[in-house]
């Protein structure tokens, strides 16, 4: 490579693409784009792809070997054309049928491969991994984490790694914001409908903000196996008519969301870089989130956000009525937040993973 550009280098990105949307498929995406424009030879194995026919899809054992089969054989014939493979890489069972086959198949082609592992279970993963799971990391060229958070973690493993954050492209939040009436806040939520994002907690604190502000709206948007149990307890505390859960909203309409509202709530109770505290920071939305795993790295209490315990709703409505009532606070912190939030941009973003990439190739003579 010539410098600091991309052009010439031969990349191959193991990672899913939406649909379904989520964070390491969003990042994915983003990430394929974004080395393309800059010169970089990209090529993609998807660790999603569609079943083909569709109807293996639905049918347990064999969905495994119709996705596997072709994986294995995509990493084969990409790893032997690239400089370095990069692997998005998660814990449990998507370590260990799409991460660590990738490492092996790289290091078999003598293809430097990085680890950039994204999960924000990684330590109870790794604190009860067998030891070949260990080794397999650490034959990685290098291990790249999105946070100190994580940074930490791995370094209580013996595992030195760099930090790359997560990227936002500011440019697609910058919407005009519609914020609701003072007396008739919009409240959102932009995480999925499973345990590890508590949102009962959410539905909880919100019962008591309409206490104080009875015109106030919540929307709910993600999918997952808890919505039926969420909209019962809506009902059961009497606020369904003021909450809407509206599924998994397309990646593309999320930036419009952000501008409908008057704060975002992160209610999760395990994470790492919550890309949505990013997308919220962007689009100048308040913020109160759960204290849990990463989010102290990226949200200074009192400064950028409001930080609360996990699982802690009488806390949650506090922050929430606090923010709501004092829009000069609220104000405050979303202006310090656009701030900090700059950090995370493709021109800061492309130049740590280039260092990446040229710290992961043999030198040459």
């Amino acid at each position: 490579m010539d410098g600091d550009q991309y052009s010439g280098l031969r990349l191959t990105i193991v990672g899913p693409l939406p649909p379904p949307s989520g964070g390491m498929a969003n990042q994915c995406k983003q990430l394929l784009g974004l080395l393309e424009g800059e010169g970089a030879q990209v090529e993609l194995v998807r660790t999603n792809a569609p079943y083909s026919p569709a109807f293996v899809g639905r049918v347990p054992v064999l969905r495994a070997f119709a996705r596997l089969v072709p994986y294995l054989f995509a990493l084969w014939r990409a790893s032997g054309r690239s400089d370095v493979m990069h692997v998005l890489a998660n814990s449990g069972w998507s370590w260990h049928l799409f991460s660590a086959p990738a490492i092996w198949i790289a290091r078999l082609r003598g293809t430097p491969v990085i680890v950039n592992y994204r999960g924000g279970e990684a330590e109870p993963f790794f604190a009860a991994a067998p030891r070949f799971v260990h080794r397999t990391l650490g034959s990685a060229s290098g291990l790249v984490v999105p946070s100190a958070f994580l940074e930490g973690v791995f370094r209580r493993f013996g595992f030195d790694s760099r930090i790359v954050p997560n990227i936002i492209n500011l440019q697609r939040f910058a919407v005009p914001r519609s914020v609701g009436k003072a007396n008739a806040p919009h409240v959102v939520v932009t995480r999925n409908l499973e345990p590890i994002y508590d949102i009962p907690t959410v539905l909880s604190a919100f019962a008591r903000v309409l206490k104080r502000i009875p015109a106030a709206t919540l929307t709910v948007a993600g999918s997952g196996p808890e919505r039926q149990n969420l909209e019962n307890m809506a009902r059961d505390l009497g606020i369904a008519g003021a909450v809407t859960f509206a599924g998994r909203i397309d990646n593309e309409k999320i930036p419009a969301l952000y501008a409908s509202a008057d704060l975002m709530l992160n209610p999760s109770t395990v994470d790492n870089m919550p890309i949505s505290i990013l997308e919220a920071f962007a689009s100048g939305v308040p913020v109160v989130s759960t204290d849990v795993g990463g989010v102290p790295f990226i949200a200074e209490h009192e400064r950028t956000a409001l930080l609360i315990p996990a699982r802690a709703p009488e806390r949650m409505a506090e922050a929430m009525i606090e923010l709501l009532l004092d829009q000069d606070k609220a104000q405050r912190l979303s202006a310090a937040a656009s701030e900090e939030v700059k950090q995370y941009a493709w021109p800061v973003i492309r130049e740590k993973w280039l260092s990446a990439y040229r710290a992961a190739m043999p030198a040459k003579d």
